[in-house]
């Protein structure tokens, strides 16, 4: 590690709403410390406080969007860095990927056989589909 660079030793720990922030999960701090209070993000697969204690080895279950991931913690850090850097504190479970591309391609296809309309019909469309429903 670079003198810059500051890094945890194993033994002091991370709370788990920093280290959510530091690893770019969530854009703010307080943000991330919501998200592990309303149960979104799961620590070993339970609930946890944003004040747990971070280990390395440990399976972080959060929610973003519409997508779940499962995430193994490989790093500890409390400064937020750069997405590459930010990205070798976890790796995602292949199960999690999996089920996200899984769940992208079934949005797809939702998309694709029920498409939203434009707007509200019109008057003369609002007739057609009175008629066509009295049929």
């Amino acid at each position: 590690m670079t003198k810059k660079q500051k890094s945890t030793s194993p033994d002091t720990g991370v709370r788990l709403d920093k280290w959510l922030w530091a690893a770019r999960f969530y854009k703010t701090r307080a943000l991330a410390r919501e998200m592990v209070q309303s149960g979104k993000v799961h620590y070993d697969g339970q609930r946890s406080k944003p004040s747990k204690v971070v280990q390395v080895g440990a399976i972080i279950t959060l929610r973003q969007g519409f997508d779940s991931k499962e995430v193994e913690v490989l790093e500890l850090s409390e400064q937020r860095r750069g997405a590459p850097e930010a990205q070798l504190l976890y790796r995602e479970t292949e199960k999690s990927i999996a089920k996200r591309e899984e769940n992208a391609e079934a949005r797809k296809l939702n998309a694709l056989y029920n498409p939203h309309p434009d707007g509200r019909p019109d008057k003369k469309q609002r007739r057609q589909l009175i008629r066509f429903k009295k049929e």
